[in-house]
């Protein structure tokens, strides 16, 4: 999941994957609530699951907890490969490595079952600078096959920036080839461009329909 960064003094929002609850004979067994994020330098999948303890090698584990090992080690391949998507397509606007919440598996080891990515959204220099920006930003959050409900709002923001940026661009170059508008276009410029902000920002609000993997 992303997470948006609008400036440089501001909370990093992020890409998060809702942490998954996992079923055994004894009941329900949900995220330790740990978090960890990979040092400088090292990729999310740099640190997978240690192997299961003997216990489970000497097949000296239930059923239940077997399948439920099952399910976390599956969740952590999906978790981390949903992140590192992340990664990979956001590039320099990734503000952090990504981070992971988890839960401890029937053989003692952590598995990741949520995580998440921060990325600068914060406005370019200029027009040019915020349309370049906002693709990226867009493609960074709908990188991952299964993009989250946070991932859709962080593109839907992307795309309102973009919009933003392109009517200011449209203004410029109207001013610079020396147009000139009456009172009345000017007026209706404006409440075109209100218009358009409305317009992105309902499609913000309005959760996208979606198939959460982890829910």
């Amino acid at each position: 999941m992303l997470a948006s960064l609008s400036s440089a003094a501001s909370t990093a929002p992020s890409f998060p994957n809702r942490p998954v609850q996992h079923r055994t004979g004894a009941g329900v067994a949900v995220a330790d609530g740990t978090t960890d994020a990979a040092p400088a330098g090292e990729s999310a999948t740099d640190r997978p699951p240690v192997a299961a303890a003997s216990a489970q090698e000497n097949g000296q584990i239930s059923e239940a907890d077997r399948q439920r090992l099952q399910s976390l080690q599956r969740s952590d391949r999906q978790v981390r490969a949903h992140e590192m998507a992340h990664v990979a397509a956001g590039g320099s606007l990734v503000r952090s490595g990504a981070s992971f919440s988890y839960a401890i598996g029937p053989d003692g080891q952590r598995y990741a079952i949520g995580g998440e990515v921060a990325i600068d959204t914060s406005p370019g220099r200029n027009p040019e600078e915020t349309l370049d920006k906002a693709a990226r930003i867009r493609a960074a959050a709908m990188a991952p096959a299964d993009p989250s409900p946070q991932d859709r709002h962080v593109a839907a923001l992307a795309t309102r920036m973009a919009m933003q940026a392109s009517m200011e661009l449209a203004l410029r170059r109207g001013d610079t080839a020396g147009s000139t508008e009456t009172a009345d276009s000017r007026a209706a410029n404006g409440a075109t461009a209100a218009a358009y902000a409305d317009v992105a920002a309902a499609a913000a609000e309005t959760p996208a329909a979606t198939i959460d993997l982890f829910a």
